[in-house]
C-alpha cells in the first residue's frame, strides 16, 4: 500500500490511532474483475422488499417483541403494501415459534403475502420450523450457514467441503420436510457472503438450485448479505453483479440482498446491489437491527418515490408508520433520519428558508398555470427533496425562526400563520428584531412569539387615533400643524394589515396597524414608534 504525498494545502498528519490492525478488503476477500454494467444501469422499478423486523431487528433489541407487539408490527407491513415478510425465527425461541402459530391458526395471513421463516442447517432445527409453519398454504423457509474462511475456522471449525455437506444434507431435508407442497418455496443465505470466496457461493448456490430442481415457476431465493461490512458500496455491488451473471439457471432464481450497515453505506450497498441486477432487498423499517442496523427500507423506497418510481408500498403517512415501529421495538426514530425525523423538511438558516418560501410560491404559480391543484403539479422546491405532504406532513414545520433565519422564514410563517404579508423592503427591519430577541432568549420563536412581537413592535399606540383622519394626508398635515414633520415613504396594504415606511423629524422607521385602522393607523404607529 503506497501513502499520498503529503501536500502543502493538507496539514493533517498521522494519527495515534492503531490502524494497522485492520486489513483492507482486497486482502481479506478476492472480487473478480470484469466489466461492471452497474455504473451506467437505472433502477426503474421497485426490487421485491421483505422487512424482516419480526426476526433480524428482533434478534437486536434489549426488549424482543412480544405477541401482541409483534402483530401489531405484522399488521403494520401488510397494511403498507408488503408481499413477503420474515415473520420469525421459530427454533430460536418459544416466543417466536408461538407467533408464527398465532399467524397460522389466527387467519392474519392475507391470501397475497407470503411468511418467510429463518432456520440453520440443523435437521432438528428444520423440523421445528417446519412444523411452526404447518397449514400456512405459502411460506418460504430460509436456510442459513456461514461460509467465509474466518467463520469456517474461528466459529464452524469445518473446511469448504464440510460446509458444503451440511448444506447439502439440510436442504435435502427440508425438500423431504416440505414434499410436494406447492406453496413451500427455498432460500439460502450463505452468511457473511461478501468476505466468501466467489466460486464457494457459486459452487454452494448452484448446487442448491439444482437440488431443489428451482424453475421460473418455483425460483429459489439465493440471498447474499452483507453480514458485516467491509469496504465500499462499488465492491458489494461488484460481487453481486458476478452473482448475477455467474449463477446458474439463473431464470429460476431470485437474487436477493441482505446489506448491514457497519460502515454507514448500508443504503448505498443496496441501492448498487439493484443496479448490478439484484431483484429482492432485505432490511428493516428505519433500519432497526444488529449492531449499526440493517438496510433501511423506508430510506431505499422513498428514495425511488423521489426519483419518480413507485416504491410499490405505501408511507403516505409515514409518521403513523414511525410511531408503531416505536411502539413495537421501543427505540426512537432519529430526529434527522431521512423522510421520517422530525427535523427533516425543517429549514432554520435565512438562506434556505428564503429559498423554501421562494420555491413554495413559485409551485403554487405553477400549479394554477397548469390548472391543477398543487398536490399533482410536479415538484420542484429547493431544499425539499419531495412534498412533505405527500408523506403526510403539513407545512406547519418545514420553516422555523431562531436566531440562524433570516426574514425570508419570519416573512413566511407571519403570512401562513396570520395572514400578514409584510412589504419586501420591511422584511429586513422585522429580521433584526426577530434576530435580537432569539439571540437574547437563545432559542427558536413560535409563530405565535413572531405575532406578538410584530404588534409590539409595530402597532405602537399614542394619543391620537386613527379614526380623526379621513386619508394620511389629512394626517401629515395635521401633524406638520403641530411641528411633527412626517414623510411617507411607502404604503402598503395587505387585507390584514397595513404598513407604513415614515422619515419621522428625520428617523425612518416602520409602522403597521390592523383591522379597520388601515393606512392611517400605520404612519400612526410609526409617528408613535419615534415618539416612544
Amino acid at each position: 500500500m503506497t501513502t499520498a504525498p503529503a501536500v502543502r494545502w493538507n496539514p493533517q498528519r498521522p494519527s495515534p490511532m492503531p490502524h494497522h490492525r485492520y486489513r483492507p478488503f482486497h486482502d481479506r476477500v478476492n472480487v473478480p474483475a470484469g466489466d461492471r454494467s452497474w455504473p451506467s444501469a437505472r433502477i426503474e422499478r421497485a426490487p421485491l422488499w421483505v422487512p424482516v423486523d419480526l426476526r433480524d431487528g428482533n434478534q437486536a433489541l434489549a426488549e424482543p417483541m412480544d405477541t401482541p407487539r409483534k402483530r401489531r408490527l405484522f399488521d403494520l407491513l401488510v397494511a403498507t403494501g408488503f408481499k413477503e415478510i420474515e415473520v420469525g425465527y421459530p427454533s430460536a425461541s418459544r416466543t417466536d415459534f408461538d407467533f408464527v402459530r398465532h399467524l397460522v391458526t389466527g387467519g392474519a395471513v392475507p391470501d397475497d403475502v407470503t411468511p418467510v421463516v429463518f432456520t440453520p442447517a440443523r435437521p432438528e432445527l428444520i423440523d421445528r420450523t417446519f412444523d411452526a409453519i404447518e397449514g400456512l398454504p405459502r411460506a418460504v423457509v430460509h436456510l442459513y450457514i456461514a461460509t467465509s474462511p474466518v467463520w469456517r475456522e474461528v466459529v464452524l471449525g469445518r473446511g469448504r467441503g464440510e460446509v458444503r455437506e451440511t448444506v447439502r444434507a439440510a436442504a435435502e431435508h427440508m425438500a423431504r420436510r416440505a414434499g410436494d407442497a406447492p406453496g413451500v418455496r427455498f432460500q439460502f443465505s450463505p452468511e457473511t457472503f461478501n468476505l466468501t470466496e466467489p466460486d464457494f457461493v457459486l459452487e454452494l448456490c448452484d448446487g442448491l438450485t439444482e437440488l431443489w430442481d428451482a424453475s421460473p415457476d418455483r425460483p429459489v431465493t439465493h440471498n447474499l448479505p452483507a453480514t458485516v461490512e467491509i469496504a465500499t458500496p462499488n465492491v458489494y455491488a461488484d460481487q453481486i453483479e458476478y452473482a448475477h451473471r455467474n449463477l446458474s439457471r439463473r431464470e429460476s432464481v431470485i437474487l436477493s440482498v441482505h446489506p448491514h450497515n457497519d460502515r454507514g453505506t448500508g443504503v448505498a450497498c443496496a441501492e448498487l446491489a439493484v443496479l448490478a441486477g439484484a431483484q429482492r432487498v432485505e432490511g428493516c423499517l428505519f433500519g432497526n437491527g444488529e449492531r449499526t442496523g440493517n438496510v433501511d427500507l423506508v430510506t431505499l423506497a422513498l428514495n425511488l418515490f423521489a426519483q419518480g418510481v413507485d416504491p410499490m408500498v405505501d408511507f403516505g403517512d409515514i409518521d403513523a408508520v414511525r410511531e408503531t415501529v416505536e411502539h413495537c421495538n421501543r427505540l426512537p426514530v432519529h430526529p434527522r433520519h431521512p423522510y421520517a425525523g422530525d427535523l427533516v423538511y425543517t429549514a432554520f438558516s435565512g438562506t434556505h428558508q428564503d429559498a423554501i418560501s421562494k420555491g413554495l410560491a413559485h409551485h403554487t404559480d405553477r400549479a394554477r398555470e397548469l390548472g391543477v391543484p398543487e398536490r399533482q403539479a410536479p415538484w420542484s422546491v429547493p431544499y425539499l427533496p419531495i412534498d412533505p405532504a405527500d408523506v403526510g406532513r403539513s407545512y406547519e414545520a418545514v420553516i422555523r425562526v431562531n436566531s440562524q433565519s433570516g426574514k425570508g422564514g419570519m416573512a413566511y410563517l407571519l403570512r401562513t400563520h396570520h395572514g400578514l404579508d409584510l412589504p419586501p423592503r420591511m422584511r429586513p427591519d422585522f429580521s433584526r428584531v426577530v434576530q435580537e430577541a432569539t439571540d437574547a432568549s437563545g432559542r427558536e420563536a413560535t409563530p405565535k412569539e413572531l405575532y406578538e412581537l410584530f404588534r409590539e413592535t409595530y402597532v405602537v399606540e399614542g394619543p391620537l387615533e386613527p379614526g380623526a383622519y379621513p386619508d394620511t394626508p389629512a394626517l401629515v398635515d395635521a401633524l406638520a400643524r403641530t411641528g411633527c414633520v412626517v414623510e411617507v415613504l411607502e404604503l402598503t396594504e395587505d387585507g390584514t394589515a397595513a404598513y407604513a415606511e415614515c422619515r419621522v423629524d428625520g428617523a425612518t422607521v416602520w409602522g403597521a396597524a390592523e383591522g379597520s385602522a388601515g393606512s392611517v393607523g400605520a404612519v400612526l404607529s410609526a409617528v408613535n414608534r419615534v415618539a416612544r
